[in-house]
């Protein structure tokens, strides 16, 4: 990869703005019962890991505790026919209280956040190891 980075199998230089852009990916994770789960969510890309902010709190958290599978989808709202879709794993989590991390993230999507941080408490970071992507590029 130009930019340097830790390398994630099947990732390729063309899709790596579709990670650095501020697009709202989707997250799919495993609930206990084997059916998927998939909410929109910030995040940030520091190869080869993806960072979520999110609440120990919340049916995703547990969700990973008793399966870290992760899959991510991120599609470029230029082109919705060009994805990349990453496979990975849950490599940690890190407490987060204040929610610092969340407030880099609406930054980072252009938020305004003059208030609290809701769930302050409860915020982590969670870090995911990309293993494996898959890009599409789309109509061109």
């Amino acid at each position: 990869m130009s930019d340097g980075s830790v390398a994630v199998r099947g990732l390729v230089d063309e899709a790596l703005d579709l990670l650095h852009r501020p697009i709202i990916c989707d997250l799919a994770t495993l609930r206990p019962d084997g059916s998927i789960q998939i909410n929109p969510m910030w995040f940030d890309f520091a190869a080869p890991t993806l960072r979520f902010s999110h609440t120990s709190r919340r049916a995703k958290f547990r969700n990973l505790q008793q399966n870290p599978a992760m899959t991510v989808l991120v599609v470029d709202p230029g082109n919705e026919q060009r994805y990349l879709e990453i496979t990975g794993r849950l490599a940690e989590w890190v407490p987060d209280p204040g929610g610092s991390f969340h407030l880099e993230l609406a930054q980072r999507y252009g938020e305004d956040h003059a208030g609290p941080v809701p769930d302050a408490e409860h915020r982590v970071r969670l870090v995911m190891a990309a293993d494996r992507a898959r890009y599409r590029p789309g109509a061109a």
